[in-house]
């Protein structure tokens, strides 16, 4: 399978690359097999609200797709409803990602999960 057009957009034109100097919630995800490493920041509001999210990744075009298209689709929406997001949902919302990409490429989602669960212990939250 080769990437789709929505795949080569993201990684040719990624969204929301860059740190957030005021994160209040950040996380650092890598897979040593392949070597990919992402790190993602979000600021919360009082609320729960993900008001700015955005990315530094070191990995391939789908590493780099997966973890913009992430942040494209949680921008905005509640720290619970974000919880929610898988990383097929990510792979389904690019029209699909190659097999052997699923597993070290796409870790977008477990980033934002950390970050998301490191927020809300640090802030008493269930």
């Amino acid at each position: 399978m080769e990437y789709t057009e929505k795949v080569m957009d993201h990684f040719l034109n990624p969204r929301n690359v860059r740190k957030i100097d005021d994160a209040n919630a950040i996380a650092e995800v890598g897979n040593a097999t392949c070597g990919d490493i992402i790190k993602l920041y979000l600021k919360i509001t009082a609320e729960g609200i993900i008001e700015d999210i955005s990315f530094q990744t070191f990995g391939c075009g789908a590493a780099i797709a997966t973890s913009s298209m992430t942040t494209e689709m949680v921008k905005g929406k509640h720290i619970d409803e974000a919880l929610a997001l898988t990383r097929e949902q990510v792979a389904d919302e690019l029209g699909g990602l190659p097999a052997n990409k699923m597993h070290c490429s796409n870790l977008a989602a477990d980033a934002l999960h950390k970050a998301i669960k490191e927020y809300k212990a640090k802030n008493g939250l269930k």
